[in-house]
């Protein structure tokens, strides 16, 4: 073969090896999450992501709902009346025995110590451990809106890792809510969307339950009336879900978690914009 050929060959295929690489940095590039703060960009790139990482977010909304069975489970109420139910009618015996014989008085109250035991053990669960996989599912959708592989371990690490950040946040927004619905409900409302960032802040900013606030806070400002239609729209999400036999509530739940994930990334890079420009 003529040396003049080779070179030719040669020219050839390194344009086209050039010309497969310029395809793989435009189909990488045009792959990349419209992440810009807005109602429906925040649920058209969840969807994105919900549908690129279906099985791993799908396996994150299954453990969180393992999770909160246990929560469901001690979560019930005493009611004399369930007594009827049974088949020897105790409701009856003890309604009756009640006026007529006080002996059944420390059977009644057995029963309701029974039920201040898995009532004291369901709000200690729900402000101790389910917390902490909450928020690291809350980080793994994050992970899935920046690309990067969910880390699974991120369930459990809050148990190893910044433990009572987690626990101390989430009491501070669960009082600062419960305290402003007390105060007609609205101004409860607006400090639940104000600090809907606060469990992505402190898994992902490493802060401390007062700076998290603060920052969820901050970072909020301007964009509280998206973040209340969101959630007003995700309602109707559940209840579609729901009305899919059941099943619909995985997906439903997944795309929810996927969007407000995105909104967290999209509002988080438009406030560090301006910072970096400055630095540089």
């Amino acid at each position: 073969m003529k040396p003049g050929k080779n070179v030719r060959l040669k020219f050839v295929s390194e344009m086209f090896t050039g010309y497969l690489t310029l395809i793989n940095v435009h189909m990488e590039t045009s792959s990349e999450y419209k992440l810009v703060p807005g109602f429906g960009n925040s649920f058209g790139a969840g969807w994105r992501v919900m549908t690129d990482n279906f099985l791993r977010l799908f396996l994150v909304i299954l453990i969180l709902a393992v999770v909160a069975a246990p929560f469901k489970m001690f979560n019930f109420k005493f009611d004399i009346s369930d007594l009827h139910n049974l088949p020897w009618n105790m409701g009856h015996i003890i309604g009756y025995n009640i006026g007529h014989n006080m002996n059944y008085l420390p059977a009644l109250g057995a029963l309701g110590l029974f039920a201040v035991f898995f009532g004291l053990l369901a709000m200690l669960y729900s402000f101790l451990v389910k917390p902490v996989f909450e928020y690291g599912g809350s980080m793994i959708f994050v992970q899935a809106v920046r690309k990067i592989k969910p880390d699974f371990e991120y369930l459990i690490k809050g148990f190893m890792e910044n433990y009572l950040h987690i626990i101390l946040a989430n009491l501070l927004v669960f009082a600062l809510v419960v305290l402003g619905l007390f105060a007609l409900i609205v101004p409860g409302i607006i400090i639940g969307c104000r600090l809907a960032f606060v469990d992505y802040i402190v898994m992902d900013k490493k802060l401390d339950p007062i700076e998290a606030v603060e920052l969820s806070w901050k970072l909020t400002k301007g964009h509280g009336w998206q973040i209340f239609f969101m959630g007003f729209v995700s309602i109707f999400i559940v209840i579609f879900g729901l009305c899919m036999l059941l099943v619909g509530i995985f997906p439903a739940l997944m795309w929810i978690s996927s969007s407000f994930a995105s909104l967290y990334e999209s509002v988080l890079r438009e406030k560090e914009k301006p910072a970096e420009v400055i630095a540089a």
